[in-house]
């Protein structure tokens, strides 16, 4: 027996001793020392090719991503732990929450491979690590890792053979405490909370995944980065950084105006072929052909602190999430298409912008070169990516700005040829400064005295607006259904279906379901100002008052797109619909709708012939939008027998207190009778209606229980699922009949004792794969992994 071994094995003994006579004192950070030495980080990045790296990329990742991912990506993962890339896993942990919705100041920005970009960079910025960072043996690597300690302590203690959780004994609430254990406070953690091993609140992983991770961890948990592009795809990157790096005074502003709109997005490369590989664009200080030097500003429109911007093409090296997902496909067409927009027209850019934030913070100033029927067309062609950046976007959490939509509703645009016009172009030059935007102040705002400036200059342009929209369709002239843009008969991007679901939001192509209550029709200014209120100049790092001020600025935005939709109705129902929509509204708010908001006069040009005028307006525009509008979540594209559609049918009726019961999103798999078939998914969305949606603070007391009702869609629709589904086709009938009989809690969770799988179900990982996969199969370039933050304990 040599000496090291007995020497390891007299360490690995003391580390158990401590571990199990530490009593309540916690493991202290100098016996970690003493045992295993100081912490450093450690290099853990192994070259592609080796056996290692394939090791990691082939079967690590897979079980990283189907088992940690799902519940650690983006600003909302636990502890800041974002397991969604290598990177990601070595920073490690924070005790410091991105949503704190108190903060009197704003709080330092931690953004993946912006903020910093080694690990020992994120140490200094008080991230912790999950993997060992000490002497590097099977043993130090098992026990002074928090990662490892976490899988371990699962598996000692699995879930309780409960079908539901003890509530009292397990919070899944969004707010919280998070523990967020250093490896110095684990052994205190291991006995305070002996079950919340990881996955937390759901079922331990399979043994052959357990060992294989643990087997990672032992050696040192080595990683590889992602394998970078095709020298076609290369090809593709060089020529739009060609593009977007002209020299001239207007090809830079041009380029700033489009990484504005886009750095949200995933870019990829139309003509690839296979899975695609998605790219950020992004601000560098470096020109193409060099290595990316990333400018690291908190809003895309911040002061560079440089001579010149280069735009570059950086490669996504995270997990792709459904959350976080924008993808947008460029291609030769589409240069062209900017090509049309931007630099066929006739005018001259005479001096670029400064980065001053009352200047930058305002579209409407800064980009005032450029032809606004440009800028509203580019932001069309793609408009569910723009309006996903404010609806989906990075944020994932957004309660308080969510708060100020309805449920679900539909957003039709202004026709860009009935906008183009010079009266048009000099109106918005005429009321840029009334149209400054809350990012001006940037991420420390004082909220009260902005909201009164803010307030009085949305007066002064809705006036302003109202007496040009009186003079453009005196007699109702022009005031119909042609005012709204029909997609030019191709593009499927003209009418779209906004879905909230409490504290995240789904956007769709088509008008999905039933006529909603309120609808949008947004026109450029309208469109403009929310992406950089709510996209590019929201910082969700900012202090309470900013992100109020944005929240209360939203209510103007929201209530103008409502007003430019009521405008095509008769003028006494628009006064009938705006009491509907904000009934028991506050003084302020019921002054301010009586007033500058709803002074357009003209009539409707509309011949209306039915005593309801709303219904028979969303039966023109469904006709004017009809060959544009996708049907990619209608109901019949399942294909079932027609009584499966039928109790399909049936479970799209539930209403009122009865659809209350039900989680914001139920992800349903039906496995066909017919054989060597996918199962079929679908999603139950539940829409919950509101007296009206001006309450800050205090959302339940404006809620209209009676009024809930459901979606029944084809196929996956929003990222965060509460329960999960799992029928035979045969069942279906049943499900309709149990589900339309559910009047209580308890004859809920009856439901779910036949048919749900529950995050206590031992198959729940199992349909967890089989979910993503078919998602993945179904919608290769718009799918990501789903999260299960919100799944319910019921």
């Amino acid at each position: 027996m040599s000496l090291s071994f007995l020497k390891n094995s007299k360490r690995f003994a003391l580390a158990c001793g401590t571990l199990v006579f530490s009593g309540c004192a916690v493991y202290a950070g100098f016996n970690y020392d003493q045992l295993y030495g100081t912490p450093t980080p450690q290099q853990r990045f192994v070259p592609p090719a080796t056996p290692m790296a394939q090791r990691y990329l082939n079967e690590v990742k897979p079980v990283l991503e189907n088992r940690c991912v799902v519940c650690h990506a983006c600003y909302d993962a636990p502890c800041q732990l974002k397991m969604s890339s290598a990177e990601g896993i070595d920073r490690g942990a924070s005790k410091e929450k991105v949503y704190e919705g108190t903060r009197l100041l704003a709080a330092n920005t931690t953004r993946m491979f912006i903020d910093a970009q080694t690990t020992a960079q994120w140490r200094d910025k008080g991230f912790t690590p999950v993997l060992n960072e000490r002497n590097q043996s099977p043993e130090a690597n098992t026990q002074a890792g928090v990662m490892a300690r976490m899988l371990q302590l699962k598996q000692a203690h699995p879930l309780p053979g409960e079908t539901v959780l003890d509530s009292t004994q397990w919070d899944f609430s969004l707010d919280r405490d998070q523990q967020c254990p250093t490896i110095e406070e684990m052994a205190q953690y291991e006995q305070n909370y002996p079950q919340w091993g990881m996955p937390y609140g759901l079922p331990h992983i399979a043994p052959q995944e357990h060992q294989l991770l643990m087997d990672w961890l032992a050696a040192g948990a080595p990683m590889a980065g992602v394998e970078p592009p095709s020298a076609a795809i290369q090809a593709d990157i060089q020529q739009w950084e060609r593009f977007l790096n002209g020299n001239s005074l207007k090809a830079q502003l041009v380029s700033r105006y489009i990484y504005e709109h886009l750095f949200v997005s995933h870019l990829y490369f139309e003509k690839q072929p296979g899975q695609p590989i998605f790219f950020k664009l992004v601000r560098s200080r470096t020109a193409p052909g060099q290595p990316v030097d990333v400018i690291a500003t908190r809003r895309p429109f911040d002061d560079p602190q440089t001579d010149r911007v280069y735009y570059r093409f950086v490669q996504v090296r995270e997990t792709i999430v459904d959350k976080t997902h924008m993808p947008y496909a460029l291609s030769a067409a589409k240069m062209a298409r900017y090509e049309q927009l931007f630099f066929e027209p006739e005018y001259t850019v005479s001096t670029l912008p400064g980065y001053q934030p009352e200047v930058a913070a305002n579209p409407m100033r800064s980009f005032s070169q450029l032809p606004a029927n440009a800028r509203y067309r580019f932001m069309l062609d793609n408009a569910q990516n723009t309006i996903r950046g404010f609806i989906k976007g990075p944020v994932c959490r957004g309660q308080l700005a969510l708060n100020v939509i309805n449920d679900r509703f539909w957003v039709f645009f202004v026709d860009p040829n009935m906008a183009d016009i010079p009266s048009v172009n000099q109106f918005y030059d005429a009321q840029a400064k009334n149209l400054s935007m809350p990012a001006e102040n940037e991420s420390n705002t004082l909220p009260l005295a902005n909201w009164i400036a803010y307030s009085k200059q949305q007066g002064r342009f809705l006036r302003a607006k109202n007496a040009l929209l009186n003079k453009t369709f005196q007699h109702g002239e022009h005031l119909t259904t042609e005012l709204i843009w029909d997609g030019d008969d191709h593009n499927d991007h003209a009418v779209l279906t906004v879905f909230r679901h409490f504290d995240s939001a789904t956007v769709t192509k088509g008008l999905v379901g039933t006529p909603p209550k309120t609808a949008w029709v947004m026109d450029y200014s309208l469109l403009e100002r929310i992406h950089y209120l709510l996209v590019a100049g929201f910082d969700v790092y900012g202090n309470f008052g900013h992100q109020l001020i944005t929240r209360m600025y939203m209510d103007f935005l929201r209530m103008e797109g409502e007003s430019n939709f009521l405008s095509l109705l008769p003028a006494p129902v628009r006064h009938q619909e705006l009491a509907n929509w904000y009934q028991d509204a506050s003084r302020p708010l019921e002054e301010f709708l009586q007033g500058d908001i709803n002074e357009f006069s003209q009539p409707s040009g509309i011949k209306f012939t039915t005593g309801d005028p709303k219904a028979e307006l969303y039966q023109r525009l469904q006709a004017r939008v009809q060959l544009v509008s996708s049907q990619r979540y209608a109901l019949n594209n399942a294909i079932l027998s027609p009584e499966a559609m039928r109790a399909l049918r049936r479970l799209n009726q539930l209403q009122g207190p009865q659809a209350t019961l039900f989680p914001e999103l139920t992800f349903i798999m039906v496995e066909p009778s017919s054989p060597n078939a996918d199962p079929q998914l679908f999603t139950l969305v539940r829409n919950s209606a509101h007296k009206n949606i001006s309450s800050l603070f205090d959302e339940e007391s404006n809620r209209l229980f009676e009024q809930d009702d459901v979606t029944l869609v084809s196929g996956l629709l929003g990222s965060y699922p509460g329960a999960f589904w799992h029928v035979t086709e045969a069942e279906l009938p049943a499900l309709a009949t149990q589900a339309n009989a559910v009047h209580t809690e308890r004859e809920y969770q009856a439901l779910l004792d036949r048919f749900a799988i529950r995050r206590t179900d031992p198959n729940f990982w199992a349909f967890s794969d089989t979910l993503n996969t078919l998602y993945r199969k179904n919608q290769p370039i718009d799918s990501g992994l789903l999260d299960y933050n919100r799944i319910q304990n019921r």
